[in-house]
Order: structure tokens, then sequence, then C-alpha cells
């Protein structure tokens, strides 16, 4: 299948990807760089957040405290209060107060300056002569106000008489209704951005649709210059939805395409059976398991090797919440694949996720994993581990193991895509907290199998539907919702150093109570250095050791320290060797001490909802009940507080991911931030239109259909698209 790797298949997309410099100029493409904007189309794309309305005398009574606003009104009145100086104190500015009047109603737009520049706006607000004024209303002494509104003054015929060359674009705007007020930056007001956009536009006319006119009728969308010129040159509110509407469901529409396109073409590419074999490793190791599976783990590993007894490559996403049981099932389908003659590969996004993958998997396999050495069972297999900081002895070892196929299971980091690392027949890849990889990273991974490897993509990220649909639409999804038994309970405390700061005075007994007990203690810190923001997690450590926790034994760990200084201490504390870890969020994933019992995150206010309940299924692993305390200073009305209490509220992952998807973008809860790259949704949200995404979901399948070959130019274009604007955190490579 060609996506059109080569140049764009329409004359529309190529318009629409085209630098902004040659429409704008480089100067000014350069400022739109703060908003993320290089080319025409995702200048387009760059809608009003709000419109304004109104060029005759508004109805000052239809307003609303809080509202962002453009009135036509006349100055009634101007009242003038110079600034006075106090005897040590800071001196006061004057103040105007211009009185604004549709003719019976009143609204207050106040000024605050020096006198040079209370007598430029008295120049400018003239009594008798109307003006449009713009800003949020808000409220003083009961009564309505505007502070600081940007306006533009009017002669009796509606004419611009104000000179400045940005009050002449806000009346500009005005003249067809509605006024669009764009996100902007200090270069770049709303109405130069604006200005932009209307150049964009014009410089797109007469462009094609690249949809087929049978796939607008259905989806009952505007053509697409229609719809840009909605939404950026609007006659009214209901247009200008009808055209966001429209460029809504092309982001739906491409992604679910180029899910469509990768199921079909998954569907069509061979693989090698991996059937699972009676009497072998599998077996082997289900017989010595010390516990009993869960439902929900059986149910998933039946599913998985169904998959991999399949023609077809795999593609299947397991999820689950920490502790649940991914690693166990992955090993299940690990053991099917090495008795089927075949190799398996763990990536893993970092050395300490990737040592304590193996370490878990040598613990749960014992002499199964001990290779064709003397005295194991004779269906044993090698496990080897594969790291950059690995020695250079033990490095070559793992890699002659790897490529002669003595190893049945290599885990690794990113050394894994090494030109040098080689399989002997590589038939399955496991991708542990995948959005942590490119795609090109995955890519080369696969190509180091002879033939189509099966993939398993695991995330501890509880993902909620809607996000699994749109993101992961190319791979099945299982879930793990059930914890194995044994698994203590942890309850979560939101501990407020503002109010109560003797909470954490308590808080760092109750550690010292934990020790004392037997248990051992992370306490997790946002910064590594400390700042204006906060004190970082080395001066922290350094307080503790020598104040309130100087009778304990505390290590530090953080992503700067070298690698083998890092294992050293990781080491120290999952055995046993140190009391309480203060640690950055390098202990998010992967990290399992069972006698870890109690966490304390500081500044917790400074971590979203998912990854503090990733670090919270640090702790509780074992028997021992768990307690959570998230120390902020946060006031109690503040979004992040309420993200606290919503976090100490339940342990739900997927009710919390719902909650921090409300609250964040879908890139960001995602980890798109991390890798860097554009997000290809910049209108859609997946909870909102959910189902508008089920509707792109149904039309893309029929666009199969109707195109298996992807002969269709806006399909190819649209796929291509969707590849080169995506974060590799979402996508697949095909």
């Amino acid at each position: 299948m060609d996506i059109g790797l080569g140049g764009w298949r329409t004359a529309t997309y190529a318009e629409l990807y085209a630098p902004l410099g040659t429409v704008l100029g480089e100067r000014t493409a350069k400022e739109f760089a703060a908003l993320r904007i290089a080319t025409v189309g995702d200048l387009l794309r760059h809608i009003p957040r709000h419109y304004l309305s109104g060029t005759e005398l508004t109805d000052l009574a239809t307003l609303t405290e809080g509202e962002l606003v453009a009135v036509v009104a006349r100055v009634a009145e101007i009242r003038r209060h110079e600034g006075h100086a106090q005897p040590g104190r800071k001196a006061r500015p004057g103040r105007l107060e211009v009185l604004l009047s549709d003719g019976q109603g009143r609204l207050t737009a106040t000024f605050f300056g020096k006198t040079h520049l209370l007598s430029w706006w008295e120049r400018q607000l003239r009594e008798g002569v109307a003006g449009l004024f713009v800003g949020k209303v808000g409220s003083f002494r009961g009564q309505l106000q505007m502070s600081h509104p940007t306006f533009a003054m009017m002669d009796a015929h509606g004419r611009v008489v104000s000179t400045s060359e940005e009050k002449e674009r806000i009346a500009a705007l005005s003249s067809g209704g509605l006024v669009g007020m764009y996100p902007a930056t200090a270069k770049l007001p709303t109405w130069k951005v604006a200005e932009c956009a209307r150049l964009a536009l014009d410089s797109l006319s007469g462009a094609e649709d690249p949809w087929p006119t049978w796939l607008r009728e259905k989806a009952d969308v505007l053509g697409l210059a229609d719809a840009f010129a909605a939404v950026h040159a609007p006659a009214s509110l209901a247009q200008a939805e009808k055209g966001a509407e429209r460029l809504r469901f092309d982001e739906a529409m491409a992604t679910q395409l180029t899910m469509a396109y990768r199921r079909a073409d998954a569907a069509n590419r061979p693989a090698q059976p991996r059937v699972r074999v009676s009497g072998g490793l599998l077996d082997a190791f289900d017989a010595q398991l010390p516990f009993r599976l869960t439902r929900g783990q059986t149910e998933v590993s039946s599913a998985i090797l169904d998959d991999l007894a399949r023609p077809r490559p795999m593609q299947r996403l397991l999820q689950g919440e920490v502790g649940s049981g991914k690693t166990v099932v992955a090993l299940r389908a690990m053991l099917a694949v090495v008795d089927a003659g075949g190799q398996a590969a763990l990536l893993a996004p970092t050395e300490v996720l990737a040592a304590q993958h193996y370490q878990t998997i040598r613990t749960l396999l014992g002499d199964l994993g001990g290779g064709r050495m003397l005295g194991t069972p004779d269906v044993a297999t090698d496990v080897v581990l594969l790291s950059g900081s690995l020695p250079a002895a033990a490095k070559k070892s793992a890699l002659l193991r790897a490529a002669s196929g003595e190893a049945g299971i290599v885990v690794g980091t990113h050394a894994l895509l090494a030109d040098r690392v080689q399989f002997a027949d590589l038939g399955l890849i496991v991708v542990d907290e995948q959005h942590r990889f490119g795609v090109e990273q995955r890519a080369v991974l696969a190509d180091k199998a002879a033939g189509r490897p099966h993939v398993l993509v695991l995330t501890a990220t509880p993902i909620p539907r809607s996000v699994a649909m749109t993101i992961f639409g190319d791979l099945d999804v299982s879930t793990l919702t059930e914890l194995p038994a044994g698994r203590a309970d942890v309850s979560t405390v939101v501990v407020d150093a503002s109010s109560r700061p003797q909470w954490v005075e308590r808080a760092w007994e109750r550690v010292a109570e934990e020790v004392a007990a037997g248990r051992q203690v992370f306490v997790v810190v946002p910064r590594i250095a400390s700042s204006a923001e906060g004190i970082g997690v080395v001066e922290l450590a350094d307080q503790l050791r020598s104040g309130p926790l100087a009778a304990l034994r505390v290590g530090v760990l953080h992503g700067q320290l070298p690698g083998e200084v890092k294992d050293e201490v990781m080491g120290a504390f999952a055995g046993g060797q140190l009391d309480v870890l203060v640690a950055t969020t390098v202990i998010e994933v992967g990290v399992d001490v069972p006698n870890a019992s109690m966490m304390l995150v500081w500044d917790a206010d400074r971590f979203g909802i998912s990854q503090l309940h990733q670090l919270r299924g640090r702790i509780g692993r074992g028997s021992h009940p768990g307690v959570c305390l998230l120390v902020t200073r946060a006031p109690a009305a503040e979004a992040a507080r309420v993200r606290l209490d919503a976090v100490a509220a339940t342990r739900d992952g997927f009710e919390l991911a719902e909650l921090d998807l409300e609250q964040r973008r879908e890139g960001d809860v995602l980890g798109a931030a991390q890798a860097g790259g554009r997000s290809s949704l910049r209108l859609l949200r997946v909870l909102e239109h959910a189902g508008l995404i089920a509707r792109a979901r149904e039309l893309a399948t029929e666009c199969v259909a109707r195109d298996p070959d992807l002969t269709t130019p806006g399909f190819a274009d649209a796929i291509r698209a969707t590849e080169l604007l995506a974060s590799p955190d979402w996508l697949e490579r095909n």
C-alpha cells in the first residue's frame, strides 16, 4: 500500500502544507511558531475561541459578568481622576472612567495610567462619539465595567476615525457582524492573527475538496473552502459552527481512515503462526507458578494465544491498572512463541524499567530461564538483558545469544534498535509503555524480523474507550481490571501544607513510624534542583537527613545521575539497605518494591492526575496496607487542588483518566509533550466528540471497502498528513 510518501496527490493538500512564509513572509511566519503554526493549513485550522457580535449600538442590559464581548456604544461622559503620591507609599496611578451608553443602559470602561496616558485616552474618547469596545465584562461595587478595553472610534457614518492601525483592524473586522477572538500571543494579537488567516484563506481560493462527493454527503458537512470561510469570516454564529464541524470531521476522518487502512493492511499481510506447543516451556511455567491467574489474566492470555496462532500478525494493546499482572500475561505470550521456535523481544523505555522486567522474568521463570546450562529443564530458554550501560563483555555475550537464537527472550532499552542487534527468528515484539517510543524506533525493531512479527503493546495508563478508538484504532484492545489476590489497599490523603503546616510535621513522623515497623517509603519531588517554584529532590533529601529523618537511611534518585549510580541506588532500596528513597518521577513506572508501603508526594499539585495514579501504584504491591500523602500548598478552590481531591477519592484509574482527559489536551495525557511532536488533533476533543469519532470510524471502514487499493488521492493525502503531523506517541507505523 502506497501512502504517497513522494509528493501530495491533490493540489489542495499541497497548498495546505505549504510553509506559512510563502503566504505571510518569513518574519511573520516565525512569529507564529509560538502558536505551533508552521503551514497554511495550520493557520486555517487555528480558529477563534469566541465570536463577538455587534456593529449597531449594543443592548448593554444583556451583558453578564465574565463575558468576553464587543459592544458598540456612545461615550456619554468622561471622568478623570489624577494619580497622587502618599508619603512612604508607591504613587497611585490616575484613572479615566468612561461611561458608555446604548441610549438607556450604561457601562463603565476604566483606564489606569500616568498623566500623559490619561490625556491621550481623553483625546481619543470624545463625548457623544460612538465606538467599538472589546474586552471582558467585570464588576466593581455591584456595577458592570470593562477594564482597559481595546477600542476603535467611529464617525457618524460608521467609518474609523482612530489613527491606530490596530484599531482600524478591529473596526474592519466588525464590519461583517462578528469579531473572531483567536488564541494569540503578545507579538501576535488576535487582530493580526485574523488578518493573516484571511490572507491564507485568499491563497486557497478555488481549491478543490479532497473528500469525494459521496463522503461529504454521507457526513453532511460543508465543502472545505466554504468551511474555512465560515470559521474565519462568518455571517452568523450558526455558520461559524457549521464550518468548525467540517474541520473537526476532517481530523476525525483522517485519523480513522489511517487506522482503517492499517487494519486492512495487517489483515492482508502474512505472519508465521506461533501455535501453542503442548508440554513445552509455557506448560512448565504454568505448572510452577506460585499463584493462580485472575480470571481477567486467563481470558486475555487466551485471546493473545489465539492471535499468535493465526497466519496474520497480532496487533493487540493490553492495558491494565498498575499491579494488574500485565507482565505475567506478556511473559506467557513470549513463552508460547519460544515454544513455537521463535524469539521474543521486550522493549522498555528506561534502563531501570528494562532491568526490572529482566529481573521479574528471571524470577518468575526460575530454572526455566537458565538456558541450556547443566541441571536446567530441557524446555528452558535463555533470557538476556541488553542496555547501553552494560559492560562490553556482557553486551557482546547478549548480542551473540540473541543472534544465535540461544536467547529466547531479549529484554532491552533503545539499545535493541542498534544495527548490530540481530535475531535468529524474532516472532513477537512486546512494547512496554509504548507512548515513550517514536514511530521509527518501533519500526526499526520490527524490521529485525524475517517476516511480519506479532506485536503486543502494554500500557499501565488507563485509556478511556473514546481515546482508545481514536489513538489505538488499529489495535485490538484488551483490559485487565482485577488486581491479583494479596494486593494491599492504599489510602490517599491530601496534606494541606498552607493552612495546616503541622500536618507536614506529622507526615514526617508518620514516615518514621512506617520505617520503624520494618517497611520502606518513597518521597517524590517534582524537580531535581530547587528553584523559585519550590525545593528540589537533592535539597529536600539533605534537609530530611539532617532533620526529621536523621535517624533513617535516606537515598536520592533522579534522572541526571549516571546509569550505574541509579542502578546502585535502586538496588539498595529494593534490597532493603535504604529506608527512604527521595526521588523524582524516575520511579513512576516499573519499580517493584513490595516492602514499600508509603509514599509522600511533595508539591503534589505539580503533577497530573494520571501521573499521580501511576506514582501511587508503586506502593501497596505487597501484603502491607499502603498510605499515600499528597502534600500541597494549593488553595482548596484551585483546579490543581480539585485534581488532588479526585485522586484521593478513588483508585479507579479509568475514572481518573476520564477526569484527566476533561482537564487536559489528549496529547498531554498520553505523553505527546515529552516527544515534542505536533498533535494532529487541533479541534477534536475525544470525550466531547465521541459520537463524531464513531461515525468517522464507520465511514472509514466504508472507504476501505470502496477503495481497498487506496487510489483516491484525498484519502492517500489524509493518511500522509496524519503520519506527518501526529505525535509519534499516538500512531503506530503502517
